[in-house]
């Protein structure tokens, strides 16, 4: 991964937000939920493209960085850049974890774990209902 650079952060008050999105990404997105396994629009998609961050529409994933985790929900080597997530530990549920927010608007969109394939060993493992799958062009 590169270095980190900044970002120009993408933020709205609540009552924006909750007109911009559907109640199951603004449970997600901002009340940091999580969606049930196998559940999420797309969640298993095949096809090669990127993944936005549904709130602010910025690239975060892309196709080539997706692996089967066998878990339920799309699980990502590697952000597109390093910027473009925010990690922050998360005691809740009694364990550490590490959350992963959108690093442009602050999206909650999973956690990491450090049980992922090379060449990071990282799995981002991310909310489907907080992704936007933009397919490549044929």
């Amino acid at each position: 991964m590169s270095e980190r650079k900044a970002v120009q952060k993408f933020l709205l008050s609540d009552a924006e937000w909750r007109q911009r999105l559907t109640p199951e990404q603004y449970r997600i997105a901002r009340e940091h939920g999580t969606e049930r396994a196998c559940t999420g629009p797309g969640w298993d998609e095949k096809r090669e493209g990127v993944y936005r961050c549904v709130c602010c529409e910025t690239d975060l994933f892309e196709s080539r960085t997706k692996f089967e985790s066998g878990t339920g929900w799309p699980s990502f080597f590697q952000p597109i850049a390093p910027e473009l997530v925010e990690e922050h530990e998360d005691l809740s549920l009694g364990m550490r974890r590490v959350e992963v927010l959108c690093g442009v608007c602050d999206a909650h969109l999973g956690h990491v774990f450090p049980d992922g394939p090379r060449p990071t060993g990282l799995r981002y493992c991310i909310n489907a209902t907080v992704l936007k799958f933009i397919p490549d062009e044929a």
